[in-house]
This record gives structure tokens, sequence and C-alpha cells, in this order.
């Protein structure tokens, strides 16, 4: 099988998904025109290798319809001859970019792949596609598939996870974020600069310094009204032995909405012409669909299958990045994993940094790589989790300089 190497993995800083975040004068276009460009200037690979182009996206709708993936790639002037896939596997879906980018180098398909991820939820929110599955309960309830909230307020409630813990993970996220962004540990984000609307936006703006875990606690339930329209009433039948749903997630334990684009270089070589040489390796992916009721629980399933076909332990790994959707799910995935806290997420997840769906999984792969060169450290594992219990994992190994 052809080896596969990460050449590269970049991303825009992660905004604040309303009319005054940093990135929401920029169409979804234009922010990727930002990364395009990046690689091009600095000549990172030969644009006419390139074979593909392949993006997560979530809500495909309006400004991020009609194939973002090959259309931004046209946009941005790239030769004609790259193909483009854009692809939703929910919040997994840009590193699900990464997996089909690698099978494909692997089986000698392509050589050099860029995959990545956009999301613009500031200019096309969440949800306004209309999907049947989060607007018609009796779809749902047979698909057995519900919105993200209800699923992490179902494992917080099977799991016997209290607001306390969750509200605890959200600060601890808060404050690692908080001194990573301050030591300048992103060292893979490409700042977005645009003098002529006034955008400088070079660093995530949705960390919350002034957070405190009173503060936390003072939070309302968000999910509750929605469970009390039926939601609850249809998990509770599922699980006949839970009494009632415990309603723990907030604004504050939950991941915060984002606007962003990320980009992974793949290649089958580790040395380009230009003699610029891969940060990363892929070792193995892993793919699995746990419990569609449980929603969010895909990232565990995942990081264990991706341990057992590699015959690895949790100690055999240097860091995790596993995703940050909702505070129960990674409470849970610590307590299963026995995953020591200097190994995971070392610099925040999702709930301080921000969750630009279909960008998520590349950013969090530029943020592994950054830190096992910060460390001087070889292995890592990225873990995502999307809905209906979708989990995606990729371990990697940082090639040394």
């Amino acid at each position: 099988m052809q080896p596969v190497y990460i050449v590269d993995s970049i991303r825009t800083p992660r905004a604040r998904a309303n009319n005054g975040g940093g990135l929401n004068q920029l169409n979804p276009y234009e922010l990727l025109d930002v990364l395009y460009k990046h690689i091009d200037h600095k000549n990172i690979l030969d644009l006419h290798s390139i074979n593909e182009v392949i993006l997560g996206c979530v809500t495909q709708y309006g400004e991020q319809a009609g194939n973002i993936a090959k259309s931004s790639a046209l946009f941005s002037g790239y030769p004609d001859s790259i193909s483009g896939l854009t692809i939703n596997r929910f919040c997994s879906s840009s590193l699900d970019a990464i997996n089909l980018g690698y099978l494909k180098i692997q089986s000698q398909q392509a050589e050099n792949i860029i995959a990545g991820g956009v999301e613009m939820m500031s200019r096309v929110p969440m949800l306004s596609d209309k999907a049947a599955i989060w607007n018609d309960l009796t779809i749902a309830t047979k698909a057995r598939i519900f919105l993200m909230g209800s699923g992490a307020d179902l494992i917080a409630t099977l799991f016997n996870i209290s607001r306390a813990e969750a509200d605890m993970q959200a600060l601890k996220s808060q404050q690692r974020a908080m001194i990573a962004q301050k030591n300048r540990h992103f060292k893979s984000i490409v700042a977005v600069i645009d003098e002529q609307k006034a955008i400088n936006c070079y660093q995530d703006e949705c960390i919350r310094s002034d957070t405190t875990f009173e503060s936390l606690s003072s939070l309302e339930p968000s999910f509750q009204k929605l469970g009390e329209k039926g939601v609850d009433k249809a998990q509770l039948n599922y699980f006949p032995e839970l009494n009632e749903i415990s309603h723990i997630h907030t604004a504050g334990n939950s991941p915060a909405m984002a606007d962003a684009a990320s980009l992974t270089l793949l290649s089958s070589h580790s040395i380009q012409e230009n003699g610029i040489r891969a940060r990363a390796k892929i070792i193995s992916v892993a793919i699995v669909n746990d419990d569609p009721l449980l929603v969010l629980s895909g990232c565990l399933l995942a990081t264990k299958k991706i341990l057992e076909q590699n015959n690895l332990q949790v100690k055999d790994i240097d860091l995790f990045e596993i995703h940050e959707a909702f505070a129960s799910t990674i409470v849970y995935c610590q307590q299963q994993l026995k995953i020591d806290d200097e190994k995971l997420n070392v610099n925040g997840g999702c709930i301080a940094l921000g969750h630009p769906m279909g960008a998520t999984g590349s950013i969090m792969m530029s943020t592994l790589i950054d830190e096992l060169e910060r460390q001087d450290l070889t292995t890592g594992v990225v873990a995502t989790s999307g809905a209906a219990g979708a989990g995606t994992a990729i371990l990697i190994e940082r090639i040394e300089v």
C-alpha cells in the first residue's frame, strides 16, 4: 500500500458565529481563498500536481451549496484539472475528508490531495437546510436520530454525569484554551486580513477568559424545552429504565458555534520536489457508527477501534485530540478510556475554541500536529463524533526533522 503523508495542516482562526464575528463579512469562498492562496504563495505543493480537493461541510445550503469543494478551487484560480468532492458526515465531515484522501492516495488513485472543510455558521446557520430529521419528530423517532444537545443530555443521564462535572469540563476547556492562545501554541493558524472589509482576524475568538465555575453554574439548561415538546418522551420509550432525562447542558458547557475553514495537504511523498518535508504520516484510520440514540458517542467507539486494530493501548499514544462535542461526551470518553489529563485535549476543545461543524476535524488535526511538534512527541490520535452515532479516528506519527 502507498504510504500517506501530511505535508501540512492549516486553518483560519475560529471566529464567533454572529454578525459581529471577525469573519462574518466574508463568504465561504473568500474564506477558503485565504488558505488556498497560502498554499500557493508558500509553494507548499505544486498546484498542477494536486488531484482532488475534498471538503467537509454540514449545512450545504445557500452560500455553501453547489459542491463547494470544486467551486471554491475554481474560485481561487486553481487548475481546472483538480476534481472536487464535498461530503457530509455531520461533525466528522472534515476528518472524513482526510480519511477519503488517505484512502485514495493509499490505493494509488491519487498522489496529492487537499482535504479539509468549511462552515460559516454566522452566514449559513445550523439547521437552515431544514432537514426533515431535525424538524419532523415522527421521522426523527422512526430513524432514531435526535439533535445533538438532546443526545448529550441522554449520555449524561445514562452514565450519571452531573451538571457540576459538565461545568468543570467546560471550565477546564476555557482555561486550557486561554493558556494555549496566550503562549501561541496554535502555529497552524493563517491570519485572515482584508483591508477593504476592515477584517483583521488572527486568533480564535470564542474563548471566554472571564469564565468561572460560578458563571457556568448560573446558566439555564438549553435543551429542556425541546425535551418537553416530545423528545424526552421519545427517548424514554427507548430507555424504560430511566425515569427522566437530566438536562445538564447549557450555552456554557456546549460547543461554541463558529466560522472557520481548514485544509490538510496529503501526499504520497514525504519530501516534495521543492524540498518541503511532510510533518506527519497517517498510520491508520477507523470509521464506526454507535447507537444513533446516543448521538455523539462515536468518538469513543472510533478511538477504541483504532487502538484495537493497531494493537495499541492508551498508554502507547502521546496525545489525543477527541471531539469535545458537549461536556458529557468528553467526560464519558475520559472515564471509559482512562486517558490522563496531560494527554487529552491539552489546548482545550470545542466548548472554548468553537465548533465550525464541517471544518472541525481538520482543525483538530492541525492542533494535534502543532502540539506533537511543540512537545517533541511522536504519536497522536484525532477522533470526532457526528450525529446519529457517527465516529471517525485517525492515528498519526509525527515526522521528526
